[in-house]
C-alpha cells in the first residue's frame, strides 16, 4: 500500500502490469503464476481496494498512476495488460511516456481506437447511447450493474454453463463497492479518443476480442483498433462477450483466431 501525489491509496499485489477488473483475474492470474511469471495487479483509483477521490476521471491521469506504480516499484520489462477500460491506461501510458519500462502490450475487449460516432468515426457509438449509460448509472448504480453483467457476460447464452450464478453475483458485489462517484465519472471516459495515441504503441501488441461483445462492439473497437495498429497480433474470439479473458479464453485464447 503506498499513498502517490493525488492523494490516492494504492491496494497493490505482486508484478504484472495490469488492469483488469478483479472478477476477470482469477483464471488469468492463475495461469500467469503457474507458468512462473511475476503478477502485480492494482485496482484504479475509485475501484477496489484502493482509495475513492472525487478528481483525476480521465485517461492522463489514469496513465499518470499506471507511471507511479512503475516509478515506485522500478519495474523493466513489463508485459502491460489492459482489459476493456483499463486498456486506455495502457495506450495512454505508451503515448505520454514512451516504452523505456514496457516489453510488450495487450490490449483485451479494448476501447481503441474512438468509441463515439462521429463523422469522420462512422463505426462509432451513437452519443445518446452514453448519455443513456449516464443517467441510469447516475439514477440507480445498483439495477444499472444488473443490467451491466447481462451484456458483460452474455448471460443468456453462458448463465449456468460457462459462468455460475455465483461468479456473476460476485462481479456484481465488486461493482457495487466502487465509490458511487468512480461508477459515475467512468462513463464519459468511455468516449476518449486514443487515435493520436496508437501511433506511438511501439512495443510487440496483443489485441484480443469477442465476435459476440455487447458493451464494446468489434466494429467499432478491435477491428477499426487493428486497422491503425495492423503489425499487432490479432485474435476474435468467435461468440464470446465482453469478459473475453474469462473461462473461454482459459481453455484455449487462440481457438477463434
Amino acid at each position: 500500500m503506498w499513498r502517490q501525489s493525488y492523494g490516492v491509496d494504492w491496494h497493490r499485489k505482486r508484478w504484472f502490469s495490469n488492469v483488469l477488473p478483479r472478477i476477470v483475474r482469477t483464471l488469468v492470474l492463475t495461469a500467469l503464476l503457474q507458468a512462473g511469471y511475476r503478477v502485480i495487479t492494482y485496482d484504479r483509483r475509485g475501484f477496489g481496494q484502493s482509495s475513492q477521490p472525487t478528481v483525476g476521471y480521465d485517461y492522463d491521469t489514469f496513465a499518470a498512476d499506471l507511471n507511479t506504480v512503475l516509478e515506485t516499484l522500478d519495474l523493466t520489462d513489463v508485459v502491460l495488460v489492459g482489459f476493456s477500460m483499463g486498456s486506455g491506461e495502457v495506450a495512454r501510458y505508451l503515448s505520454h511516456y514512451g516504452s523505456a519500462r514496457v516489453a510488450k502490450a495487450a490490449f483485451l475487449a479494448s476501447l481503441q481506437p474512438f468509441l463515439l460516432q462521429t463523422d469522420d468515426n462512422p463505426t462509432g457509438v451513437p452519443e445518446d447511447v452514453f448519455d443513456g449509460i449516464s443517467t441510469a448509472v447516475t439514477a440507480d448504480r445498483y439495477a444499472y450493474f444488473t443490467d451491466f453483467y447481462r451484456d458483460f457476460y452474455n448471460t443468456d447464452d453462458t448463465l449456468g454453463t460457462r459462468l455460475s450464478e455465483e461468479a456473476l453475483r460476485n462481479s456484481w458485489n465488486i461493482a457495487a463497492g466502487a465509490s458511487w462517484y468512480a461508477s459515475s465519472a467512468a462513463v464519459p471516459t468511455w468516449i476518449t479518443d486514443f487515435r493520436t495515441d496508437i501511433p506511438k504503441i511501439d512495443v510487440p501488441s496483443l489485441i484480443l476480442h469477442g465476435t459476440a461483445d455487447n458493451i464494446l462492439p468489434i466494429d467499432a473497437t478491435a477491428r477499426e483498433f487493428h486497422k491503425r495498429l495492423p503489425e499487432a497480433d490479432y485474435i476474435e474470439i468467435d461468440g464470446a462477450p465482453t469478459a473475453c479473458s474469462g473461462p473461454r479464453t482459459a481453455e484455449n485464447p487462440a481457438a477463434g483466431s
